[in-house]
């Protein structure tokens, strides 16, 4: 797909229906969520939402999406699912499972960020990121700005985070930021957060943002899509 070049943040001016066959092609291609990725059953629920944190906290570092996947199932496999245990575990059992999920580069630091992180994610909410989301009062910019008190949390790790969880915290969706919106350029789709989120149902959200992260983060995700168009244009 060659750049638009009209000026307005990648949209070619394409009718709703070639915008929908793209983005359903990028989501039947690479819709998978990262928290799926890493075997998170996100819910709105203590364990699953500190899960997200920590995935987050991961893949905010400048390492391989998978190797930051790896790590996050290998620490939750090693019993650190929750912030009491990540908390109560050793700094070299910390460091080893970071190891084992291939996460060396940075594993001394990012051990003493996840356990100083959850014990800010106990003293101040009791384990319970709800309680993160009430005191923000729903605002997303006030979430964003408390998930970065979190150590190991800056501004990239609060985006991963609120783009993975407004399927289940509908009040920040839609919840494409940047990165997403970088996607959406190179798939000519409109780099408009509204407008994107018109063209999949509100539950679809959190997909549609991993999967035009995905897109902005490696070209060949725009070549499996046109792969996609071509497969269809064939059998119609």
């Amino acid at each position: 797909m060659a750049p638009s070049g009209d000026g307005r943040g990648g949209h070619s001016g394409r009718g709703k229906a070639d915008e929908r066959t793209t983005v359903r092609d990028l989501l039947g291609e690479h819709g998978r969520t990262y928290a799926e990725e890493a075997g998170i059953r996100l819910r709105d629920t203590p364990q699953p939402l500190y899960e997200l944190l920590v995935l987050s906290h991961l893949l905010s570092a400048r390492i391989r999406a998978a190797t930051a996947v790896e790590a996050a199932r290998a620490l939750f496999d090693a019993g650190m699912r929750d912030a009491r245990r990540m908390r109560d575990a050793t700094w070299q059992q910390r460091v080893d499972a970071l190891g084992r999920g291939g996460y060396r580069r940075y594993d001394e630091r990012t051990s003493t960020q996840l356990g100083d992180a959850a014990e800010l994610v106990l003293d101040r909410y009791g384990g319970d990121l709800r309680r993160l989301r009430e005191e923000a009062g729903g605002d997303p910019d006030r979430l964003r700005e408390l998930l970065r008190e979190v150590p190991g949390i800056g501004p990239a790790g609060a985006d991963i985070f609120l783009r993975e969880v407004q399927g289940v915290w509908p009040d920040v969706a839609p919840c494409l930021d940047g990165k997403a919106l970088d996607g959406a350029r190179r798939l000519e789709l409109p780099a408009d957060p509204g407008k994107l989120a018109r063209l999949v149902r509100k539950e679809e959200l959190p997909s549609l943002a991993a999967a035009l992260v995905r897109a902005a983060l490696d070209r060949h995700v725009v070549e499996d899509v046109e792969e996609a168009h071509a497969r269809h244009a064939a059998q119609a």
